[in-house]
């Protein structure tokens, strides 16, 4: 087991914020709420509930329409030339509102040697129709209204640099999710699919904007997993992204992930993803791994 005395030497100051969330969710022994098992998702890496690269309809937390839940987490991913760290938590309300706060922080690695760029990202999701699990003789889906402010802490640093234009922006999202009970060799299956108004670099830690675009695109992003059981789950994400910048070509990100939820107080996500070109070094591929605690 690491020690969280150890874990914060290895990550810095940001080590701290994340050690707490890792003691909250890991000591949080409240009754949880009364959903299912494994439907609020888990935490993406931007601190909305969903998976790891792309955000659900699904409500944070377990908490049903008479009770407030909340999540806290933390990511790390180990990039083939950079990390990546996020830390945050989410609250949800009644099964129909959540608010999210989550803190990144990109460590450049030998492309600005000792250098990183910090991000905060404050989220807002409203379900506004249907329910993934219990409207099983719908086709209707789960669907959810979102959006992500994001402010770059360190965008002089490289942003500006690359031909960014702004250090802040917001994501508005609209995803749709599906929990098909016994849908495939008796298995539960999950579904999602959102789109994404955007003009965030890297998913704003490269800024927002860029020379060869300013304006806002839609992009898709799709999730689709296969639950072994009810605590274990394998399924695979999508998401494209903007090209904003003449600096580089931004690819897509697409990855491979496991989650275990061995009860409503924690989950443990790992994946494999391939995230394409960033700033200067292409062929980045990543080994992502999550923690979540329920309170």
């Amino acid at each position: 087991m690491v020690k969280p005395s150890s874990l914060s030497a290895r990550t810095g100051g940001f080590g701290k914020w994340a050690v707490a969330f890792l003691i909250v969710g890991s000591t949080a022994y409240a009754e949880a709420g009364g959903r299912l098992i494994a439907t609020g998702g888990v935490s993406q890496v931007e601190g909305a509930a969903g998976g790891g690269l792309t955000p659900w309809a699904l409500i944070a937390g377990y908490g049903t329409r008479d009770e407030i839940d909340a999540t806290a987490f933390y990511t790390h991913v180990d990039i083939t030339d950079f990390t990546l760290q996020s830390v945050g938590a989410a609250v949800g309300f009644w099964d129909r509102f959540e608010l999210s706060l989550a803190r990144q922080r990109f460590d450049l690695g030998t492309t600005v040697p000792g250098k990183s760029i910090n991000q905060d990202i404050l989220g807002a999701k409203w379900r506004i129709a249907g329910d993934a699990v219990f409207d099983q003789d719908r086709w209707l889906p789960q669907i959810a209204l979102g959006a992500q402010y994001k402010h770059n802490l360190d965008f002089d640093l490289v942003p500006k640099s690359l031909g960014a234009k702004h250090d802040s922006g917001i994501d508005v999202y609209l995803a749709a999710t599906k929990l098909y009970l016994a849908g495939l060799a008796g298995r539960n299956v999950l579904l999602n699919g959102t789109v994404r108004a955007t003009k965030a670099n890297q998913m704003g830690l490269l800024g927002f904007g860029g020379d060869l675009n300013d304006s806002y695109q839609l992009r898709f992003e799709g999730s689709a997993a296969v639950f072994i059981n009810d605590r274990l789950a394998v399924g695979t994400e999508y998401r494209a992204k903007p090209n904003n910048l003449s600096a580089f070509q931004e690819d897509s990100y697409k990855d491979i992930f496991i989650a275990y939820v061995p009860n409503k107080h924690v989950s443990f996500t790992a994946a494999y993803a391939s995230l394409g070109t960033m700033t200067d070094k292409k062929d980045q591929n990543a080994v992502y791994l999550s923690i979540q605690g329920n309170f």
